[in-house]
């Protein structure tokens, strides 16, 4: 009796390849590791410098563009790494590098040293975009052409996604609340540990899969990027074109730019090259078919654009305005909910509703209803914009009561959620139908661009929520401030250097600033009459007077020896962010109809690419549309 036997990369279990599970644990702690520092990150760079849970203190406006610039990197990067795997090293190499990049970053991050902080980000950027488009080429890997079982090994590998952010975001958040900070950091590096130490240990099971390429081999429906570039700069109008955006990319943000010079800088000429490899892609298509199918991509690009930049909100916006304004005491547990917890809302709704959105998606296309990406695309932005109204309601509820209710978050990210399953899996799915064979790799690459452009948009969208600084400096001593400041016996906020915030009503009398308490003046000077005006200019907008006086905050930080700080004019910053959801809602759902209205044609110019479509991994939740393999 003889009997077959497999080679340890081929053993099953549960039905399926044991690599999956590999791959599956890996996935998890690693995106346990990624979303649990993502829900604490903006939360620690605005806790104050003098809290009893100290962070880096800088001001709402100037977190939400790091966050944005970070979130930004970490798709664009994911280019490089993509491209290094399938032309140099190979899907598993590259996973492993990015795994110990990620552990290096978030071991760094756990550090209290104002040098950890960028490190440990910019390790984490290059982590990810080794790991991120590389790890799910490795899952369709272990299946055959053909097998039946590939599209649920997808379902089962992308459940470790949504379990692995969904408990980060708790657990983390709480630990950074209930510990510290860097606490939080440290329990993200420990899961990332524990993701790379499975990858390392199930090596035996991947050994068939993600492999170097074999440079002998040509795909000739491939085009390298060189060839792109040659061309790009061989062709004279597209270079006229492409030396007149880096013009611009270089004189705008010299001229209108105070910060940041040099970033925006780098990033418009990117876009700009973006755009140049655009033109150079549809100037070597041939035929109507071709050309028509990539309009409608470039369209899909701009959804996914919009898309990300309203819901990745969720990390900065709403992560603060969770933090601040929200009231999250729950009086049955006698507990006071960490902002965090509020990241873990999204994976798990995705849990919960994955599979109902896709039935009910299923259930339109087999009734003949208009089901196409196009149209799940544009319904998702849509709702996921509709969430929106609810933070509008929270705004108008601060307004009336000082704080929000929690549940108000809730309902956002459950339409957010809602609107992400149904236009967020079938996005890249829906490009690469409409790609040409030899651009198939570089329009991937361009769909994390766009997202990673959509990350960064939502970035400079919650900067502009945030009202600029009124900067103070304190000029009183501890007996003078006493007074003014609860709690200040207790808490020995002056023995330990601790920040503290006094609440006042504030108006203008003959153009000159008042305070409901005459001797809060004499507290603080303005660190320049260019502050003092400013904070004229917001009282005379709301005509503030002695009987309609508007609430204001001064908030101090120790920092440097001495105590600064800033004037915060609550009805000025409550309206700017008002302005921003409603903003954001009128934007996404006019954008989202005005694509329904352009269906038809635009159905037309795809010449039935979804005809002959395959139900499958377009049904698949949380980021599926950021890790699909070809």
């Amino acid at each position: 009796m003889s009997e077959t036997i497999k080679n340890v990369n081929e053993k099953e279990l549960f039905g399926h390849p044991t690599g999956l599970y590999i791959l599956f644990f890996t996935e998890l702690w690693e995106r346990f590791s990624y979303y649990g520092m993502r829900a604490i990150l903006t939360l620690y760079m605005l806790a104050k410098v003098s809290s009893d849970n100290p962070g880096l203190g800088w001001e709402e406006g100037k977190a939400l563009a790091i966050y944005g610039w970070y979130t930004m990197l970490v798709y664009v990067v994911s280019i490089p790494g993509g491209i290094i795997a399938d032309k140099i090293l190979g899907q598993k190499k590259s996973v492993m590098i990015g795994g110990w990049l990620l552990v290096a970053g978030h071991g760094v991050l756990s550090i209290e040293q104002d040098w950890a902080f960028f490190t440990g980000l910019g390790l984490i950027v290059l982590g990810v975009g080794m790991l991120k488009p590389n790890i799910s080429t490795m899952v369709g890997g272990l299946y055959k052409e053909g097998d039946p079982r590939r599209d649920k090994g997808f379902s089962i590998f992308y459940i470790g996604i949504n379990v692995g952010a969904a408990v980060a975001a708790i657990l983390v958040g709480v630990i950074a609340k209930e510990y510290g900070w860097h606490y939080g950091f440290g329990l993200a590096a420990i899961g990332m540990v524990i993701g790379q130490l499975v990858y390392v240990f199930g090596q035996k099971y991947l050994s068939h899969v993600g492999n170097a390429p074999d440079k002998s081999s040509n795909n000739e429906y491939s085009v390298s990027i060189a060839e792109i570039f040659k061309q790009m700069l061989t062709t004279t109008k597209i270079l006229i074109v492409l030396l007149l955006l880096i013009a611009i990319s270089v004189a705008i943000p010299l001229q209108l730019m105070e910060t940041e010079i040099i970033a925006y800088m780098v990033f418009f000429i990117f876009l700009s090259i973006v755009v140049g490899f655009m033109m150079t892609v549809y100037q070597d298509l041939t035929g109507k078919v071709e050309k028509d199918r990539f309009i409608v991509l470039l369209l899909s690009f701009l959804i996914v654009i919009v898309f990300w930049g309203a819901f990745e909100q969720a990390g900065g916006l709403l992560n603060i305005y969770a933090e601040q304004k929200t009231n999250r005491f729950l009086p049955a547990f006698d507990y006071t909910v960490p902002a965090a917890f509020f990241q873990s809302l999204n994976p798990s709704y995705i849990i919960i509703f994955g599979i109902p959105v896709a039935l009910f998606w299923s259930w339109m296309k087999n009734k003949g209803k208009e089901a196409s990406s196009i149209f799940k695309m544009a319904i998702g932005v849509i709702i996921m914009g509709l969430g929106f109204v609810f933070m509008v309601f929270a705004t108008i509820e601060y307004e009336n009561n000082g704080e929000a209710a929690l549940y108000w978050l809730v309902f956002a990210y459950l339409l957010h959620t809602i609107g992400e399953l149904s236009a967020s899996p079938v996005a890249l799915s829906f490009i690469t139908k409409l790609a040409p064979l030899r651009y198939g790799a570089l329009m991937m690459g361009l769909y994390f661009a766009a997202t990673g452009l959509g990350n960064k948009v939502a970035g400079v969208i919650g900067e502009s929520s945030q009202a600029e600084p009124i900067k103070i400096e304190l000029t009183a001593n501890e007996s003078q401030i006493k007074p003014f400041v609860k709690n200040a016996e207790k808490d020995s906020i002056f023995i330990q250097n601790k920040g503290f915030r006094i609440e006042s009503d504030a108006y203008l009398n003959q153009n000159e600033v008042i305070l409901k308490k005459s001797e809060i003046l004499s507290l603080f000077k303005f660190q320049s009459d260019d502050y003092e005006n400013e904070l004229k200019s917001r009282l005379s907008e709301y005509n503030a007077t002695i009987n309609e006086p508007l609430k204001v905050f001064l908030s101090f930080d120790y920092k440097e020896g001495k105590y600064i700080g800033q004037i915060i004019v609550d009805q000025f910053q409550t309206d700017l962010e008002f302005k921003t959801f409603a903003g954001i809602v009128i934007f996404t759902v006019a954008f989202g109809i005005l694509v329904i209205l352009l269906l038809k044609p635009l159905k037309r110019l795809t010449h039935g690419a979804e005809e002959k479509e395959v139900e499958g991994l377009e049904q698949e939740g949380f980021e599926l549309a950021d890790d699909e393999v070809k």
